[in-house]
């Protein structure tokens, strides 16, 4: 996460860190960042990302990235949020993903199919033109 938000910052960017106080001794913070949000635990720092969101962008991660994105695709699927779900699929990282939630949906584990609650590039560079896309698309 700190690369990512390294590297967004020296583009020009803002980044917006949300970290529980638990973790700052053991994480290493960014020192750079244009602000810093600390929360009481997990829950209040999900809840404090999802109110700064306009997406929800999924880079190749661990179990924290998961469970943070099903969270996500969850409260879409309930008509929570409308925000894009995009995953940055690099080398096919989350392909055995995909196929596990075509699993769910054709076991009728899920109300309707879940590709209609996440989008996937394979770049990088892809993701900004497609919420671009997405939020035009929103407004229409």
């Amino acid at each position: 996460m700190g690369t990512t938000a390294q590297a967004a910052l020296d583009a020009g960017g803002e980044v917006i860190g949300v970290i529980p106080q638990f973790l700052r001794a053991r994480e290493v913070e960014l020192t750079t960042l244009t602000e810093l949000i600390i929360t009481v635990d997990m829950h209040q720092r999900k809840e404090q990302m999802h109110k700064l969101s306009d997406a929800f962008v999924v880079l190749p991660g661990g179990i924290g990235t998961l469970e943070e994105v099903t969270e996500a695709l969850t409260w879409s699927q309930l008509g929570l949020h409308k925000k894009p779900v995009i995953f940055v699929n690099i080398d096919g990282f989350w392909d055995p993903l995909f196929a596990l939630f075509d699993r769910v949906a054709n076991s009728n584990f899920a109300r309707y199919g879940l590709k209609e609650l996440y989008q996937v590039v394979n770049t990088a560079e892809d993701v900004m033109p497609l919420i671009l896309g997405t939020k035009r698309q929103a407004a229409e």
